[in-house]
């Protein structure tokens, strides 16, 4: 089973297709669900993933296990490339010694539920997040209703609205969209640089160590941007993901909307 919790040009076609198969939500329409120790199938869908990790769903793993990123990555992480644009990816590496389950699933449930990944935490809801022609993002939202899930036979009701305000799962998206945005700013425009690739897997994936690189490297004297924010981005992983980001666009395509090079 495939969790990608942003649909993005590298991994896009087959969760793509995958998605039109599923009955789609609309808004305001309801459906029932429900997950907990006493539904039947408890912890059934925590094994045999090929679960994407977001920049923040790393951020959120590593603040719950307290783990350096280089650590976190050679521990629980795959790193790979998305095959059209080269912008690094990551999938979490699944327990072999466990008939592949989660490194972090329990008998009593996830051991990091307050920081599990976006893609944990939108299920059994699938997102489908792309950009219009004028860059603007348009959501749509399916249903998906596996075989084994007994989640489905209980009563407690939700919309799409409810069930991500319940799942806090809006500073997620946020981040994931930030991120798909660059990737499909390189669409159609073959592969980034292996240099730039593993410019982008230090800032985004580890945070950490890029905060470190900022330091090492004065970058801030080089940029316009004031203060408080250079403050931010070094003392909080969050706001330094953000600055990443743009620092990227900025690097790459030599532009973005917040960020210039500071004038000698």
């Amino acid at each position: 089973m495939s969790r990608d919790p942003m649909e993005t040009p590298g991994a896009k076609d087959g969760a793509e297709d995958f998605l039109k198969s599923l009955p789609e939500i609309k808004p305001g329409e309801s459906f029932r669900f429900a997950c907990h120790p006493d539904v039947a199938c408890f912890n059934a869908c925590c094994a045999d993933l090929n679960l994407m990790l977001t920049p923040y769903d790393v951020l959120r793993l590593r603040r719950a296990l307290d783990m350096p990123s280089q650590e976190f990555i050679e521990t629980h992480a795959q790193v790979s490339a998305y095959p059209d644009t080269g912008y690094p990816a990551m999938h979490l590496k699944m327990n072999e010694a466990a008939a592949l389950a989660c490194p972090f699933v329990t008998e009593q449930g996830c051991s990091v539920y307050g920081h599990r990944p976006g893609a944990c935490r939108t299920y059994p809801v699938g997102r489908a997040a792309k950009l219009d022609h004028e860059g603007n993002l348009v959501e749509q939202f399916f249903l998906v209703r596996e075989d084994h899930c007994k989640g489905f036979e209980d009563n407690q009701e939700w919309t799409t609205d409810s069930w991500r305000l319940d799942q806090d799962i809006t500073r997620y998206n946020q981040a994931n969209d930030r991120y798909m945005k660059l990737l499909f700013r390189q669409k159609g425009n073959g592969l980034i640089s292996p240099k730039h690739a593993n410019m982008c897997l230090l800032a985004v994936y580890q945070l950490d160590r890029f905060q470190e690189f900022i330091r090492h490297m004065n970058l801030f004297s080089r940029l316009e941007l004031n203060e408080a924010t250079q403050a931010a981005v070094l003392d909080n992983e969050e706001a330094c993901l953000d600055f990443a980001m743009e620092w990227i666009e900025l690097v790459i395509y030599g532009d973005n909307a917040r960020l210039a090079p500071r004038r000698s």
